[in-house]
């Protein structure tokens, strides 16, 4: 099982550059951050950009992998969000895991104007969106022009690149889906997948749910021609009622459920003084000190 920590952006950097450095030095294979540009409960609350604070992470950080939980078109388009990625994950010597998803319907969704799209629109546009980006991540080929496509969505003319990916043949995508349109999508374009169980489900109600989407995600697969062993499944432990890391029972009994339904990486949330995912970094320092 490998484990990975969220740091949300709401620290200057001299408070956050303490947590990004700590979660290597705790042994996380993974730390990730939210690619929103305000989150629910936080809106009134300081609020980082994502793509800085990521290349301020890479340049203090050696091993740990970084990544989004998760990106989504929701305010962004594939060719400068790509020139970012490419970016970072040179920063960081190919430690980058772009997460994406459709994108939700709060803040985001909403601040540059846009209209209310219909989950049909908005799984077309996070469709194109993926496909875009793989293509773009890729790069040119040495000596040809620029990268291009026109949809529904998005355009390109003669998009430059910036020089060669530094993972071959682009940063792993870990793709947030649970419904059967999004789960071809990580069947077609995922290194991995991301869930955080049903929404609005707890307790039980909660785990069942991500059986059953782990089950589905194995359906999928299967009917694409894809071995399931090739897809890593990552669930976030905070997403069903309860926080992983109120103690280190919590965290254990948590894990040991994520690993019996075949999960390969668990996400949790660093914890905050008060709110959501509140909880001691004592009982973080407890379980980190087991992960190494």
């Amino acid at each position: 099982m490998r484990h990975g920590i969220v740091i949300l952006p709401q620290f200057e950097w001299r408070q956050a550059r303490r947590r990004w450095q700590a979660a290597e030095d705790y042994g996380f294979d993974h730390a990730w951050t939210y690619d929103h540009l305000s989150w629910r409960s936080l809106a009134s609350e300081p609020w980082h950009a994502t793509t800085p604070t990521l290349a301020a992470a890479a340049a203090v950080t050696d091993r740990i992998r970084l990544g989004t939980f998760v990106a989504s078109p929701n305010f962004r388009h594939p060719v400068p969000f790509a020139k970012e990625i490419a970016t970072v994950d040179d920063i960081s010597g190919g430690r980058f895991t772009l997460g994406v998803g459709s994108g939700g319907t709060g803040f985001d969704a909403f601040v540059l104007g846009q209209p209310a799209y219909s989950p049909r629109q908005r799984h077309e546009r996070f469709a194109e969106f993926v496909t875009d980006l793989d293509l773009l991540l890729r790069h040119e080929a040495p000596g040809a022009g620029g990268v291009n496509f026109s949809g529904d969505w998005f355009t390109a003319v003669d998009a430059r690149m910036v020089g060669r990916p530094a993972q071959n043949p682009r940063v792993p995508f870990v793709i947030a889906a649970n419904g059967p349109k999004g789960l071809r999508i990580v069947a077609e374009h995922g290194a991995g997948w991301v869930t955080t169980g049903a929404d609005g489900a707890v307790g039980e109600e909660w785990w069942t749910a991500v059986a059953r989407l782990v089950r589905r995600l194995d359906d999928t697969l299967v009917a694409a021609g894809r071995d399931p062993g090739t897809v890593d499944r990552h669930l976030s432990l905070d997403s069903g009622g309860s926080y992983s890391l109120q103690s280190v029972a919590a965290f254990d009994d948590a894990v040991g459920r994520a690993a019996e339904l075949g999960f390969t990486d668990v996400i949790s949330h660093w914890p905050r003084p008060d709110g959501i995912y509140a909880g001691a970094e004592s009982v973080l320092d407890e379980v980190a000190a087991r992960l190494s």
